[in-house]
């Protein structure tokens, strides 16, 4: 089996102070998809270029303390793409990507960070711009290697994708627009939402971020954020999936999903 997990850390340090390290011991995962590291190199130099035994690959934002994303592998990948072409994006550490290629078949594992909009206006034009820019580049990536995209898409697909589905309609992340850049990605068969494959129909159990405001947490008034998005070949090797809540490393749960397959 293959387990995968990810992980928006919301700052790397503030994550492995609250005992992630200690759950990927025991956890045990193949790789380790992480967004909003929070840290540029120089800050994880001598203590987090490698997880539990895993070697880190990295993507920094060019702003301090800003974004940025990585992958955690037991695997040595065969490249490292960091970035996915577009100027703008690249610049804050959105997407690095781990090839894992041998003659008889061409992998990616992906973490990815979509930028949110609920800052304000210009933000959610920026979050738009990136949707345009990443969906032709899903689609040509689909078109010439399979992959695994993990991470904070800052998207509620449907309505069982959170809490608050009614009084969320305005709200960046469940916008009509965002839900329609969803379903036409999913909609020509070349990406799959693998948890909805493997849970089509379930609600609270699928959430993975919780608003810090009140008493969210709590009462699990949540919103399923988090993803595993992957070429049809791939998806159609997951065997079961898990959303862990026994601790909280961050306002994100870990996803983790279980492939029958090896690198």
């Amino acid at each position: 089996m293959f387990k995968l997990t990810s992980l928006n850390l919301n700052g790397i340090r503030s994550a492995t102070s609250k005992g992630l390290e200690g759950w990927l011991d025991r956890h045990e995962p193949d790789c380790i998809c992480v967004q909003e590291i929070k840290a540029q190199a120089p800050d994880m130099s001598g203590r987090f270029e490698t997880l539990s035994g895993m070697n880190g690959h990295f993507h920094f934002a060019q702003k301090k303390g800003y974004s940025g994303v990585g992958v955690y592998s037991r695997h040595e990948p065969s490249e490292v793409v960091t970035g996915f072409g577009s100027p703008e994006f690249d610049a804050e550490g959105r997407y690095v990507e781990l090839r894992f290629d041998t003659p008889k078949r061409k992998l990616s594992v992906i973490s990815c960070y979509f930028p949110s909009g609920s800052s304000g206006p210009e933000r959610q034009e920026a979050k738009f711009r990136f949707l345009d820019e990443m969906a032709p580049h899903l689609d040509a990536l689909a078109g010439s290697r399979d992959f695994i995209l993990c991470g904070d898409i800052n998207i509620a697909h449907q309505q069982i994708d959170l809490k608050n589905w009614r009084s969320n309609q305005k709200n960046s992340g469940f916008l009509p627009e965002e839900r329609e850049w969803m379903t036409a990605l999913l909609g020509d068969g070349r990406v799959v939402d693998v948890y909805r494959r493997l849970q089509p129909d379930t609600t609270d159990v699928a959430y993975t971020w919780w608003s810090n405001r009140g008493q969210a947490y709590a009462n699990n008034v949540g919103w399923r954020l988090d993803y595993h998005l992957a070429t049809p070949a791939l998806a159609a090797h997951a065997r079961c999936e898990a959303v862990y809540k026994g601790e909280k490393f961050s306002d994100h749960a870990p996803l983790t999903i279980d492939y029958d397959f090896e690198l």
